[in-house]
């Protein structure tokens, strides 16, 4: 069973300052504290063996998440993805994470790669709902084999459905993801679009994600993608490149800060 096979947990949140709709929005005061301050501390509340780690290119990030008692990996300014921003420290990641194992020296970097999960967590998601990331955990634990990607989903409501700012999933019938959009997918044919709801059920996206380490050890051997660049969704790069994303449904609301309107509603909630 799956629980022998991982023997690591990392969660990572990779950050940066300069985000490009909402400029020092991890920054961000929220009922006196900053955004990746309460990402962090959300993390902190998850109950499985893990250590939380920040990626970031910013001194004053890593500096937040040390006065927190987080440690941090700094990574290049270039990044394209948060994923890509893990992908580009893993090797030094996963090293560390296994430094005070016994028996470390008798295992293989290669084994090593394949039994560590990290669990990506975006900075800007300050209600981040800490049981999404234990059934994450969960879930990976009680595959028979160690999946490669997972991800959890969320059913839309209808008025969410046509909103560009919620990225949508489309699976197939084993529930693997098998594209990623900010538009309604599937289309309904000869339909009115304020039906579609009637006729399937649509999926949002959470954008979390557990990875095996060795598939982000090999995110930059992975071809460009086409479609990744188009959406400006990077799990489509896995899309591209035949990697296989499993999902499991969550109930609730996931708010990820990305304009000023989120902001505002991001205040609202923590005040309530």
């Amino acid at each position: 069973m799956g629980l022998n096979k991982i023997r690591k947990t990392i969660i990572a949140v990779p950050a940066r300052v300069d985000s490009s709709r909402l400029p020092k929005k991890v920054l961000a005061d929220i009922n006196g504290k900053p955004m990746l301050i309460r990402v962090l501390e959300q993390c902190k509340k998850v109950r499985i063996p893990a250590e939380i780690i920040l990626c970031t290119d910013s001194k004053i990030l890593s500096e937040l998440a040390k006065s927190i008692g987080i440690r941090s990996y700094s990574t290049n300014k270039d990044c394209k993805s948060g994923s890509e921003r893990i992908a580009s420290v893993i090797s030094e990641i996963v090293k560390n994470s296994w430094i005070d194992t016994e028996s470390n020296l008798a295992i293989s970097d290669e084994t090593k790669f394949k039994q560590t999960l990290v669990i990506n967590v975006q900075a800007d998601q300050p209600f981040l709902e800490p049981n999404v990331l234990k059934r994450m955990y969960e879930f990976f634990l009680c595959q028979n084999e160690v999946p490669e990607v997972v991800t959890p989903i969320y059913k839309l409501n209808k008025k969410d459905i046509h909103n560009t700012s919620v990225v949508k999933t489309l699976l197939n019938q084993d529930h693997k993801a098998i594209y990623f959009s900010r538009s309604a997918l599937p289309h309904i044919r000869d339909i009115s679009k304020n039906n579609w709801s009637s006729h399937y059920d649509y999926w949002g996206h959470v954008g979390i994600y557990g990875y095996r380490a060795d598939i982000l050890s090999n995110w930059f051997k992975y071809p460009f993608s086409m479609l990744e660049k188009c959406e400006k969704l990077e799990q489509l790069k896995l899309i591209d490149a035949g990697i296989k994303i499993s999902t499991f449904e969550v109930k609730g609301n996931f708010l990820s800060v990305d304009t000023k309107e989120d902001l505002l509603t991001a205040r609202e909630w923590s005040e309530n």
